[in-house]
């Protein structure tokens, strides 16, 4: 005996993963293309610590 497996059930498995993996694409390229911050620009002096 098969039960046969609904094709609804697998187009909405394959398009809940689709979905998935295009938000995490688009997560991890948005965070690659934000501009970073530079660091301090060196003036020559030492550095002042406590």
């Amino acid at each position: 005996m098969t039960k046969k497996i609904p094709t609804k059930t697998i187009a909405g498995a394959i398009g809940s993963a689709a979905i998935a993996a295009a938000l995490l694409y688009a997560g991890k390229r948005k965070k690659k293309n934000e501009p970073k911050q530079p660091g301090p620009i060196p003036s020559g002096e030492k550095p002042e610590t406590d």
